[in-house]
């Protein structure tokens, strides 16, 4: 078996969780899929997959100057994440406890990111 590349991204904490998040989003969209509601769940992968792309990307400048106004991006790809599933909750399209446990997540993960760009 070939052993992969592994990117520098892969070891960062907040990349592992805005991937994590990224999944949860996208069983959600998976079920807003099963309620003919693909412009939603299409909305919400596409938002979702944002933040661990985001971070990603960054994390190949040559600058932190550049890989912090990525993780600003991510960071706001949080926020559009948030108002989405609060939406859904509010539309009782996903449940309040599923919805809550992702908005808790979320908010760990764009506290995380202004603290690693801190750091840089």
């Amino acid at each position: 078996m070939t052993k992969r590349v592994k990117f520098r991204f892969e070891d960062l904490e907040i990349w592992k969780l805005a991937i994590e998040i990224a999944e949860d989003l996208y069983d959600i969209a998976n079920e807003l899929d099963k309620k003919r509601l693909h412009r939603f769940a299409e909305q919400l992968r596409a938002a979702g997959i944002s933040a661990p792309n985001n971070i990603a990307e960054g994390s190949g400048s040559t600058s932190n100057k550049e890989f912090i106004q990525f993780l600003n991006f991510a960071r706001r790809s949080t926020f559009e994440n948030a108002n989405m599933v609060i939406m859904f909750i509010r539309k009782n399209l996903i449940q309040v406890d599923t919805g809550a446990a992702i908005l808790k997540k979320l908010d760990i993960l764009s506290r995380k990111i202004t603290s690693f760009k801190r750091a840089l």
